[in-house]
């Protein structure tokens, strides 16, 4: 007890450097936050003649004006976006974890064969094609919530990983013992190792969250009508609007004034920014606890 204590001691000037190592990390991670948040409050003609400042030189809130002048729109992306990402990070966390328990269970007679299929198709993609053709005319998920919601509920590599969480963290005698006493397989899941195993689960739902939160893909390949645009396809498309109308003022600047000369091309990027952060930010350290616990139980050896 007592070499182990010695061997947990670290010396002062070592604390010292692990300090500064990790004030600087943090920095590095804060400042370009806190730039993106100071340039969507600064003036744009400003940003134009003196560059990106880390304190805005004009404050200005045209940027939000311009992109909240989208109104419903924003608000109806946002209230999709949320629902997609939460129906989806529960189906995720269901499938994977379902599909992660019986390659888990040593005595599930095809665990071999599905080991194998899903590390097969982790390795070898098909492709963009064959994705886009099941998607549309075998799984008719075009233009439609679905779209948004089921191509990411299944991931093999969240499988590999919340299966060896399980084989580190769960006894095949607390398996044992639940069949001893007449457990189901369901009962033995949802009651029994669900609650053993919520570090492993709560990492796999803020993997999923960020993932449903952040993207923008499916609706670009898979969805026309705008009430299905998500949050950050909407920003997308704003953005190109943004530039398509820069190009514009640029071009009629040459003969007359233009009436996009005081369009917030710059600002308005880092506005769309910090709003499609949102609630994703505040979710984080709710997950934070269990989080941590998760990835490093990885590190655990014997």
């Amino acid at each position: 007890m007592q070499s182990k204590s010695r061997f947990l001691q670290i010396s002062t000037v070592s604390e010292a450097i692990l300090h500064i190592f990790f004030g600087i990390v943090t920095l590095a991670c804060l400042v370009p936050l806190w730039a993106v948040i100071s340039i969507s409050l600064s003036d744009d003609n400003k940003i134009r003649q003196s560059g990106y400042r880390l304190w805005p030189v004009k404050w200005s809130v045209k940027s939000y004006e311009f992109v909240l002048a989208q109104g419903a729109a924003i608000v109806h992306a946002y209230a999709l976006t949320i629902f997609v990402t939460v129906v989806g990070t529960i189906l995720c966390v269901l499938v994977v974890s379902l599909y992660a328990y019986v390659l888990f269970r040593k005595d599930f007679k095809y665990r071999k064969f599905f080991t194998f299929f899903g590390f097969f198709t982790m390795l070898i993609n098909a492709g963009l094609v064959p994705w886009y053709i099941v998607c549309v005319n075998v799984l008719r998920l075009k233009d439609t919530i679905y779209a948004l919601i089921l191509p990411y509920v299944m991931n093999m590599w969240y499988v590999l990983i919340f299966r060896t969480y399980l084989s580190m963290s769960l006894p095949d005698s607390i398996i044992e013992s639940a069949k001893i006493d007449g457990a189901g397989e369901f009962t033995t899941f949802f009651r029994i190792v669900v609650p053993l195993v919520k570090p492993g689960l709560a990492t796999i739902a803020l993997f999923a969250a960020i993932t449903y939160w952040n993207d923008w893909w499916l609706p670009f390949m898979l969805v026309e009508s705008e009430k299905l645009y998500n949050l950050q396809y909407l920003m997308y498309r704003v953005q190109q609007k943004i530039q398509y109308l820069a190009e514009i003022a640029a071009k009629i600047s040459v003969v007359s004034n233009s009436p996009f000369k005081d369009l917030p091309a710059e600002s308005a990027r880092m506005a769309m920014a910090v709003l499609g952060m949102g609630p994703i930010v505040l979710a984080y350290p709710f997950f934070q606890r269990y989080f941590v616990k998760g990835l490093t139980i990885g590190a655990i050896k014997g």
